[in-house]
């Protein structure tokens, strides 16, 4: 497999999405969030999505461009609509939107509408945190998705995925999970990998258990399972009520036959730590709290008690410092589409 350095994995999705049509500021934006998921170890998240999205692109889902629209506002809340410009775009836009409310009032809520695939949701919970903020977000599938509601069978609930956050020390806590049992990324992954997936993960079109991403493919395909193995029905659970605040209450909606898989609705939550306690006591508490945490017995054979987030930080540490390999299909995928593009890398 291929390695290349963030910056050319950066330049690359820049190079790509320019080619396409993508406004330069905008293009930029997103080349950074594509290539920062594969920094961290987002793989699923990072410059693969390069064909989604230029298969939005020329379907006409995505709108090259768009301005960002503030539909309401008031003193700690914001509606944006992305007119179906990139969901990176409108995800900044409601996170620049969202701290500065949360700074003046002390806490804000920002919705989002007619958005397209935001990429890497913990990446805006991050920001927030590394600027002395908690946060909640979470999105929502208003068109087809890829999971199962708990005891069916067919793709009718997105990923719907959850992000919170809080500064720790000089980094942050962030924990980013989907309410499904894996993300689709991972399994496109695998696809292009030629692997199976573990367990658990997925069923065929008759709703058999299967390790095999082929399966869950093509039409009528199979579909994802939701968080919790027997216990499903509590990620079916956090999906649906994802589905009343991403969908419902930021306009986006729900069961939408006119987008594409991925597309998005969105609600961020931010909290301005100072304005509730001092954030040396917070700070002091939460190192306390983490010691407490790692210090505990551990099981047979676990040598470390890791925090949400912390993995990521230890990749993005030596990923920075290696390079990220690509998946050899993958890199055939992306020359290919520049090709056709007209596009050098």
């Amino acid at each position: 497999m291929p390695t290349f350095t963030i910056d050319q994995l950066r330049g690359i999705a820049t190079k790509v999405l320019t080619a396409a049509g993508v406004p330069a500021a905008d293009a930029a934006v997103v080349a950074q969030e594509l290539a920062d998921a594969n920094a961290v170890g987002h793989d699923s998240h990072g410059v693969m999505r390069l064909m989604q999205y230029v298969d939005g692109i020329q379907k006409g889902f995505f709108k090259l461009g768009t301005p960002i629209e503030i539909v309401k506002q008031g003193g700690s809340f914001t509606v944006l609509d992305a007119n179906f410009n990139f969901g990176q775009v409108a995800a900044m836009k409601g996170l620049e939107c969202g701290l500065a409310q949360a700074k003046a009032m002390g806490t804000a809520t920002v919705m989002i509408r007619n958005c397209n695939h935001v990429g890497r949701l913990g990446s805006y919970s991050q920001k927030a945190a590394e600027r002395g903020f908690a946060s909640m977000m979470s999105v929502n599938a208003p068109g087809p998705g890829g999971v199962a509601p708990y005891g069916g069978i067919e793709k009718k609930l997105g990923t719907n995925p959850i992000s919170m956050s809080a500064p720790w020390g000089q980094s942050a806590l962030v924990l980013d999970m989907t309410t499904s049992a894996t993300a689709e990324g991972k399994l496109r992954v695998a696809f292009q990998k030629g692997e199976q997936v573990p367990e658990g993960l997925i069923i065929d079109s008759a709703g058999n258990p299967t390790t095999d991403p082929a399966k869950f493919y093509g039409e009528p395909g199979g579909a994802i399972l939701p968080l919790g193995g027997l216990m499903g029905f509590k990620g079916f659970g956090l999906s649906v009520m994802i589905d009343v605040f991403g969908g419902m209450l930021s306009g986006s909606g729900v069961c939408r036959t006119d987008l594409p898989r991925g597309s998005n609705g969105v609600w961020m939550y931010f909290v301005d730590i100072e304005q509730f306690t001092t954030r040396a006591e917070f700070d002091e508490l939460l190192a306390r709290y983490v010691e407490s945490l790692k210090t505990s017995k551990k099981a047979p054979g676990v040598t470390e008690i890791l925090m949400p987030g912390e993995i990521e930080l230890r990749r993005e540490r030596q990923r920075r410092s290696e390079g990220v390999a690509i998946p050899d299909e993958t890199w055939r995928q992306i020359n290919e589409l520049a090709a056709k593009l007209g596009a050098t890398l």
